[in-house]
């Protein structure tokens, strides 16, 4: 019987999907990377402000792939998502203040190139969905 109920909440959950395109795929997937890199970090540094802040921004991330998986204000996701992930690639550079690319780990490099994606990624959805 619970194999019933296990398979009946799947169903009901696959049922508040709403359609994503090819693009919005790219965008969520692009989107998980970024909130797990920030709660990975995030983790290891958590008694800091810091830390703190990045395991908030990886539940931010996770919280906007769900809302937008359910179809739930989709443009104003877009739309916040851009000074969101913006913001972040700003604070990252004025908190490490890079000089060169050896000043870059490889996974701070991976997460601002992803994120730098992403801004565009939501300009062209939010576009599209226009």
């Amino acid at each position: 019987m619970a194999a019933t109920d296990d398979s009946s909440l799947v169903a009901r959950l696959a049922a508040t999907v709403q359609p994503v395109t090819t693009l919005g795929w790219v965008a969520i997937v692009l989107t998980a990377v970024t909130g797990v890199i920030h709660l990975a970090l995030g983790i290891d540094t958590v008694p800091s402000p810091l830390g703190v802040a990045s395991v908030l921004a990886a539940g931010g991330f996770a919280g906007a792939i769900v809302l937008y998986l359910m179809g739930y204000w989709r443009r104003v996701l877009l739309v916040l998502g851009v000074p969101f992930v913006g913001s972040q690639i700003v604070l990252w550079y004025l908190l490490n203040e890079p000089t060169s690319l050896g000043d870059i780990s490889l996974v701070g490099g991976v997460d601002k190139v992803v994120q730098t994606v992403l801004i565009v990624l939501y300009v062209l959805m939010y576009q599209r969905e226009s």
